[in-house]
């Protein structure tokens, strides 16, 4: 896989109270394309955090119809990714020192 692929796949880190919780074992979970598939995902992490994988899930999230002022409109469909890393490595993403 080349480089810039790599750098396309991974969008975003989730940040939401399940995701906190489930970085504290070793689980992260990210937005990433519609298109990319789990060894891509697997290569990606690896690569940019320097980090081994241990595993790989992938969950579709379902576009999602909303109502704004009498007007119909949808959120896009997106793709999550949760990642589990092998024992010994952990991701800094919240910043924290």
């Amino acid at each position: 896989m080349n480089e810039e692929r790599m750098l396309q796949i991974l969008l975003a880190p989730q940040m939401s109270e399940k995701a906190v919780r489930l970085s504290s074992e070793g689980q992260y979970v990210f937005k990433v394309l519609t298109s990319a598939t789990k060894p891509e995902i697997k290569t990606a992490v690896e690569k940019l955090f320097s980090v081994q994988v241990k595993s790989v899930r992938v969950l579709n999230v379902r576009a999602d119809s909303t109502n704004f002022r009498g007007r119909r409109g949808t959120h896009s469909a997106w793709k999550k990714a949760y990642v589990t890393l092998k024992e010994g490595f952990t991701l800094n993403l919240l910043g924290a020192a």
